[in-house]
């Protein structure tokens, strides 16, 4: 699947590039590639170090920063996708870095990692229960021996 997400986006992003070059020209459409590059470098910094300020209070509370792990790996996906060239990667780029959005996104992604999680454990449930070894049956009670 990935392989195939990587032959085709570039093609997918060239064509878009060759069609809106085609529509506003070459010069307009180098330049909204360097501003959204511009634009993708400054929201990473900024989102960027507000999610790392967030994780910081949590674990000087004593708290997992997990939310704002995730938050981070989002933030860090949209800002990269903005700087790399190319239109579709600066929608998706954004809709990681806004924050309305990437809570959007976070929560689907949270959603999914805990029915994934509740999968497992019930796959390593069921294993353990198919591989316990199966108990004999004791009978408890107490014995004399009587020897004649």
């Amino acid at each position: 699947m990935f392989f195939l997400l990587f032959l085709v986006f570039p093609f997918l992003e060239l064509a878009l590039l060759i069609k809106v070059g085609g529509v506003i020209g070459v010069l307009p459409t180098l330049l909204l590639l360097i501003v959204s590059a511009v634009l993708g470098s400054t929201l990473l910094r900024v989102a960027g170090l507000a999610t790392a300020l967030r994780a910081r209070e949590k674990l000087a509370r004593g708290e997992a920063p997990e939310r704002e792990m995730l938050e981070g790996m989002l933030v860090a996906l949209g800002g990269g996708l903005l700087i790399l060239p190319g239109f579709i990667s600066d929608v998706i780029g954004l809709l990681c870095l806004l924050p309305f959005t990437r809570r959007l996104i976070l929560r689907r992604l949270l959603a999914r990692i805990e029915e994934q999680a509740m999968r497992q454990r019930a796959f390593a449930d069921d294993l353990q229960a198919r591989n316990a070894p199966e108990r004999p049956n004791v009978i408890e009670g107490e014995f004399e021996r009587r020897d004649q």
